[in-house]
């Protein structure tokens, strides 16, 4: 290698800069005599207007001529470079990122046939790192494969080869880093992670048995009618595409997959963590941070649930009118019947910010609506304007973030300026929508540098109900 020497690189461009001030001048002068020649042909020549129209047609001929240049030449591959003596040959790009794909098929229960299903991702250059066998009561098996082949390899050339290989409804997926942990890591882990929040299940279920869709179901409405159901068996049910099992908190999990049905196994693996929660009993993180505002009271904020629901309809009862309509956007009568529903961690999680007396003085929701994730703050008329709302819509979003969510959007008033500032002092791109009277304002979750990791767990699960509204007496969720 050779040294530089940085102060003799960084004089060079100047030691003979009147020399590029001469040439360029002189080239001034050219343009100029060109110039005049030109303007005095035109003036004074009988063929001047002619001369002008040839020369821009050149003109445009020849920025065609480069355009065409340009771009059959940018397509062309890059030249080959002998590497140096000695030197190690470069790494295809192929090689250097291959893809990761999980893979699910269905052989015959004979000996050779997974044999030659592996022959044919072999000669497609596909590494398998992992294999689940999943035996089917019908008879037969299913396999669920982790492959790594060349990026060349569509998925369709996969589909193909395997399917000549005696392989049926398979079913194959882009995978990540994530999908290396072996089976059995996954399900401890998954198992740990239940059994220190009882709102990780659902999230705990997503994980295991991949992309699905899951839904809670109470045991009963808000107005106290049974729920349509929810009176799943303790076994649970297993029908192709769709499982039922019995939640523990009451009621019952629907979990869905409609283009991949789930085998005996993955049942098994779901009504074992589902049992894990029913004996360990409702618990949820106790961590809580202490937080001191400008003025120098201090309030804690920790995770709330079901055991608040009192200190909650307290709060309500010293909220104003006005406080608890833009909170709940119906019926201020009908706040105290959302409670339950807000507090269950099936549905969302909820912050709660208590004062130094132990008062109960604000609460933040992540909402889990559809595919969507609703923000919503409501702080006692005393504490407003103190900066609460903004320490616990940051939490709030960063549990959103760390749950995978794309974005979050709040339902409020134009008249709420409390909310709006909050939303935008997150520093996140913001999209401002009126929908039914109301101000939506939607945030985006692909850039957050200003969340930080915080202790508390974030769930997956989401219950269904409509947009910028708080769940209806009779709305199942």
């Amino acid at each position: 290698m050779t040294d530089r020497n940085p102060a003799f690189h960084a004089q060079r461009p100047h030691r003979h800069h009147w020399r590029r001030d001469l040439v360029e001048l002189a080239a001034l002068f050219c343009a100029v005599a060109v110039a005049d020649g030109i303007a005095n042909l035109v003036v004074h020549g009988p063929d001047g207007p002619v001369l002008l129209i040839a020369s821009a047609v050149a003109l445009l001929v020849t920025a065609a001529f480069h355009t065409w240049w340009a771009r059959r030449h940018s397509h062309a591959p890059p030249p080959e470079h002998k590497a140096a003596p000695g030197a190690p040959a470069p790494v295809p790009a192929a090689s250097a990122s291959p893809a990761l794909w999980r893979m699910r098929t269905t052989v015959r229960d004979e000996p050779g046939s997974l044999a030659a299903l592996c022959t044919a991702l072999a000669r497609e250059g596909v590494d398998i790192l992992s294999l689940q066998t999943h035996p089917l009561p019908e008879g037969g098996t299913v396999d669920e494969f982790l492959l790594r082949s060349p990026r060349e390899v569509p998925s369709a050339g996969l589909s193909r080869a395997v399917s000549q290989a005696g392989g049926r409804s398979t079913w194959i997926e882009r995978a990540d880093a994530h999908d290396l942990v072996d089976a059995p890591t996954r399900v401890l882990g998954l198992a740990t992670r239940t059994a220190l929040d009882a709102a990780e299940l659902p999230l705990a279920l997503r994980q295991l048995l991949g992309r699905c869709t899951i839904q809670s179901i109470p045991a009963t409405t808000l107005s106290g009618r049974p729920n349509a159901g929810a009176d799943a068996p303790v076994e649970g049910v297993l029908e192709s595409t769709v499982m039922r099992l019995r939640d523990p908190s009451g009621g019952a999990i629907t979990v869905e997959r409609p283009h991949l049905p789930f085998t005996p196994t993955e049942f098994a693996r779901a009504r074992a963590l589902v049992e894990l929660d029913a004996r360990l009993g409702p618990r949820i993180p106790r961590s809580q941070d202490v937080l001191t505002l400008p003025e120098g009271n201090e309030i804690t904020v920790r995770r709330a649930d079901g055991s608040d629901l009192e200190a909650a309809r307290a709060m309500h009862e010293r909220c104003s009118e006005r406080t608890l309509g833009l909170r709940y956007h119906g019926p201020v009568a009908d706040a105290d019947r959302y409670l339950g529903h807000l507090l269950s961690p099936r549905f969302g999680r909820t912050l709660a910010a208590t004062a130094a007396s132990g008062r109960l003085v604000a609460l933040g929701h992540l909402l889990w609506d559809g595919d969507e994730t609703e923000v919503a703050l409501l702080i006692e008329d005393d504490w407003q304007r103190r900066g609460i709302g903004s320490q616990l819509l940051r939490r709030l979003v960063a549990m959103a973030v760390e749950a995978g969510c794309d974005s979050v959007y709040a339902v409020t008033q134009a008249a709420n300026t409390g909310m709006v500032a909050a939303m935008r002092g997150l520093g996140l791109p913001l999209d401002y929508q009126i929908e039914e009277g109301t101000l939506v304002i939607t945030a985006r979750l692909d850039a957050t540098p200003v969340v930080s990791r915080l202790p508390y767990e974030v769930p997956r699960e989401r219950p269904r109900t409509e947009r910028g509204k708080a769940p209806g007496p009779d709305r199942r969720p």
